[in-house]
C-alpha cells in the first residue's frame, strides 16, 4: 500500500488517546483529504480492533488484536507502518499532545528537552501523557531523520482571562502550575477555522458556545475567536458528566470515601476516570446510543441520559452569561453530531437565550438546526482533530499550499 505520493509530501497525524490511537496521512499540499486513516481501539480491553481506510477498497481492513497496554499496541502499530509507510515520502509527524502544561503554548517541533519536560509533566496527566510519549518515541526510532512536531491540546485556551484560570485553592498552587487549562484544544481550533470557512470571518469572531459532545466531553466559550472559559480544569476529567469520567463533583467526596470505605487515591482516580458518568449512573453502558434505546425501559440508562443533558444545558447557560450573551452554539463529537435527540433535549427550554431548533432539520443532523427565526445560529460540524494536527505541522514548516484554514 506504499503511496505514490512524490517524495517527502506525506503528513502523518497521530492521535493518542488513554484507550484508542488514531492516525491519518495527508500530502502537504491539501489537508483536507485524508489519504489514508486508521484506528486501534479499545486498547487494554479483550475486544482490541485495529482498522485501516486506504486509498483503495483493498487496503481496507478491521481485525482484532492483542493489545493488553499501550506499549503492545505501539508494537502493532509500528510492525504494520514499516510495511506500509515508506520513510521516504513523509515530510513529517504530528502529535496530538494532550497536556502541555504551562510551559507549551503553540505547536512546536519536538527535541529531547522538550520529551524530558513532558515527563515531569506527566502527573498533570496520567492517562494520557506517558502515552503519548511512548508513541512519539516508537516513531522517532523508526523514522530518525522526520522531524515531529506536538501540537498541544491545552494551547488553544492559552489567552483564557486569569479569572477564568485560578482555582480557588491555596495560591502557592498556582505558583506550581495547578490552574485550568482547558482540554479538546485541537477540536476547538479546528471548529473556529470551519466556522470561519462556513460563515465568514464575523460570525466567528463573536460570542460563540463550542459543545464537543462524544466519550469526553466539554464546552468552550470563545469570543473575537478566543477562549474565555471552558469546563475540563486542570485534567479532562472536570466539568462535564461523559462516558466514563464523573466531571465535577464535591471535593469532599473523596475524603468520605476514603473515611468510609478506605479508597485509596489511586483507587479515587480510577473510579473518577474509568468507572463514572454514563457508566457509572447506568450501571450498564458507557455509550449514549446504547442507553437511548433502553432509556424507555431502564430508569438507570434514562436517569444517565438525563443528567448529561441537563450539566450541558446549565453549561450553556453560564457561558451565554460569561459571554454577555450568544450568537452561535456549535455541537460537534460523537454524540454532538449524531445523537438528535440529546441536542434537542440541551436545547429544550433555552427559548430565553434565543435559541430555538428546528425539530426536521435537528432530526437530519443538517450543518444548521435552528430555525430560521432563532436568535441564536445553531450549527453541526463535524470535527476533524487529525486534519487540524496536519494544517499546524504544515504552519510550523512552512509546508503546503492549500493549508485548509490559512
Amino acid at each position: 500500500m506504499h503511496s505514490e505520493r512524490p517524495e517527502n509530501s506525506g503528513i502523518l497525524s497521530v492521535n493518542g488517546g488513554s484507550s484508542s490511537i488514531k492516525l491519518a496521512l495527508f500530502d502537504a499540499g491539501d489537508v483536507r483529504h485524508p489519504v489514508l486513516q486508521g484506528r486501534m481501539a479499545r486498547i487494554g480491553m479483550a475486544d482490541t480492533t485495529f482498522s485501516i481506510q486506504g486509498p483503495h477498497s483493498t487496503d481496507h481492513f478491521s481485525r482484532p488484536v492483542s493489545a493488553p497496554d499501550h506499549a503492545a499496541a505501539i508494537g502493532l502499530l509500528m510492525d504494520w507502518a514499516s510495511g506500509q509507510i515508506a520513510g521516504d515520502t513523509l515530510a513529517a509527524i504530528g502529535h496530538r499532545v494532550v497536556h502541555g502544561g504551562p510551559a507549551f503554548l503553540e505547536p512546536q517541533r519536538i527535541t529531547p528537552a522538550m520529551i524530558e519536560a513532558l515527563r515531569h509533566l506527566s502527573p498533570f496527566d496520567p492517562d494520557h501523557l506517558p502515552g503519548e510519549i511512548l508513541l512519539i518515541e516508537a516513531f522517532r526510532r523508526h523514522f530518525p531523520d522526520l522531524p515531529q512536531i506536538a501540537c498541544f491540546d491545552t494551547a488553544f485556551h492559552r489567552d483564557m482571562p486569569r479569572v477564568a484560570r485560578l482555582l480557588p485553592i491555596p495560591r502557592r498552587y498556582d505558583a506550581q502550575g495547578v490552574r485550568r487549562y482547558g482540554f479538546h484544544g485541537l477540536s476547538c481550533a479546528f471548529l473556529m477555522e470551519e466556522l470561519a470557512r462556513v460563515t465568514g470571518v464575523q460570525p466567528a469572531q463573536g460570542r460563540v458556545i463550542l459543545a464537543h459532545l462524544g466519550n469526553g466531553a466539554s464546552m468552550t466559550a470563545v469570543h473575537a475567536g478566543k477562549s474565555i472559559d471552558t469546563s475540563m480544569s486542570f485534567t479532562p476529567t472536570a466539568g462535564l458528566p461523559m462516558s466514563t469520567r464523573s466531571g465535577d463533583l464535591d471535593p469532599g467526596l473523596a475524603w468520605y470515601l476514603a473515611c468510609t470505605t478506605d479508597m485509596t487515591a489511586e483507587q479515587f482516580h480510577h473510579m473518577v476516570n474509568h468507572e463514572s458518568g454514563l457508566l457509572g449512573v447506568s450501571e450498564t453502558s458507557a455509550d449514549m446510543q446504547e442507553l437511548l434505546a433502553r432509556e424507555a425501559d431502564d430508569i438507570r440508562a434514562a436517569e444517565a441520559v438525563a443528567l448529561f443533558c441537563y450539566q450541558a444545558k446549565k453549561q450553556v447557560g453560564a457561558y451565554a452569561a460569561a459571554l454577555g450573551g450568544l450568537d452561535t452554539l456549535v455541537f460537534t463529537g460523537g454524540i454532538g453530531e449524531n445523537a438528535s435527540v440529546v441536542r434537542a433535549r440541551i436545547g429544550e427550554g433555552l427559548g430565553f437565550l434565543g435559541i430555538e431548533l428546528d425539530a426536521s432539520r435537528n432530526a437530519a443532523h443538517a450543518d444548521v438546526i435552528s430555525t430560521d427565526t432563532s436568535q441564536v445560529t445553531v450549527r453541526v460540524i463535524r470535527t476533524d482533530e487529525e486534519q487540524m494536527i496536519a494544517r499546524s505541522v504544515c504552519r510550523v514548516l512552512g509546508l503546503g499550499a492549500r493549508n485548509g484554514g490559512d
